[in-house]
């Protein structure tokens, strides 16, 4: 009589080790110098050389990817949300000045199939080599009971590091600053449960429709998967280019609630939403919604992912800089006397 089994209980030990085989070659393809040994340790390990810094400060960061993740499961495209993963923890850090340095991810799954976390730690991968880290640990979990098959979860954990005297903390933030805003294509990874209500519940689409009426318009599925920009090696070139006053990640809470965080008690922000617009997705969400401006700011970035707060007369150095990047930044607005508050001048 043959006993129970942990595959009995809906855990796989093998699809495990079949999963670990089929990543290990994207895990290697984020390796830095500092990277010490290979995958499947205890613990990742990685060399940091002090020696670089007079006072080197440690910056860590974790996030995840929301309900994104449901729209990728109905689509069945995982290969891009890593990158979201990724761009949500280093474009966290380096809004404080920081070199992101490793970064871990842990992905939960109701049924652990190898070809789906290959598809998944790709994406991961990928976003690591554009942000310049090395991905050097993670952990895949497969819950059974808790999780239905198909179902999973994605976060990650990244550290960075800065010279003390080069953090960032808006401190340096003053009355006559620029705001400069770098372009996000896609709804990035934030405002999704709006976004699938919007789209889903209320407009009735699926995934694989139009996401709004025009014969060229991608699916809803398409536009929703746009991977997000990872904008810190822009962002740390325009470091060593430029004087840079703070740096705010657009993320939940949009420009109002994320823009804030770096003005002090002592300035506020006059953003002119008139000096970008707004990419389509965002418009027809809103049409479908009669959703208030004042709500949409809330939620979304609104094609803003990134804004850096630089002085005036280096502001034109600084969109050089970051438009020999690869970003479309502008000028969109400036800082004035306040109390940390960011106002629309329309």
């Amino acid at each position: 009589m043959m006993g129970e089994t942990y595959e009995a209980a809906g855990v796989s030990i093998g699809a495990g080790e079949a999963a670990v085989d089929a990543i290990k070659a994207d895990v290697r393809s984020t390796f830095r110098p500092e990277v010490i040994g290979d995958i499947g340790g205890f613990g990742g390990l990685f060399r940091f050389d002090p020696k670089k810094y007079k006072d080197p400060i440690l910056v860590s960061s974790t996030d995840g990817v929301g309900t994104k993740a449901l729209v990728a499961r109905s689509v069945g495209k995982f290969d891009s949300i890593g990158v979201d993963l990724v761009a949500m923890c280093v474009d966290d850090l380096v809004c404080q000045g920081a070199e992101p340095l490793f970064f871990l991810d842990y992905i939960s799954v109701g049924h652990l199939d190898p070809t789906h976390i290959k598809q998944l730690v790709a994406g991961v991968a990928d976003g690591c080599r554009q942000a310049g880290c090395a991905l050097i640990g993670g952990e895949m979990a497969e819950h059974p009971g808790s999780m239905e098959p198909g179902e999973f979860d994605l976060v990650g954990f990244a550290v960075g590091v800065v010279e003390r005297e080069r953090m960032l903390t808006g401190k340096l933030v003053k009355p006559g600053d620029v705001l400069i805003g770098l372009p996000s294509p896609g709804i990035r990874s934030n405002g999704y449960s709006l976004a699938r209500r919007l789209m889903f519940d209320i407009a009735g689409r699926t995934v694989s429709d139009p996401a709004w009426d025009d014969p060229h318009a991608p699916t809803v599925g398409d536009e929703l998967l746009i991977p997000s920009v990872i904008y810190a090696p822009a962002i740390r070139s325009l470091l060593d280019h430029v004087e840079v006053h703070a740096v705010a990640h657009i993320t939940g809470g949009g420009i109002p609630g994320n823009l804030n965080r770096v003005l002090g008690s002592h300035c506020d922000a006059e953003v002119d939403p008139a000096s970008w617009e707004w990419p389509r997705i965002f418009t027809e969400m809103q049409q479908i919604g009669s959703v208030s401006d004042d709500e949409m700011r809330k939620v979304f970035n609104l094609g803003i992912g990134m804004v850096a707060v630089v002085p005036a007369e280096v502001a034109h150095k600084a969109i050089d800089v970051l438009r020999t990047s690869g970003h479309r930044a502008r000028s969109i607005g400036t800082v004035v006397s306040g109390h940390g508050v960011v106002h629309f001048t329309a």
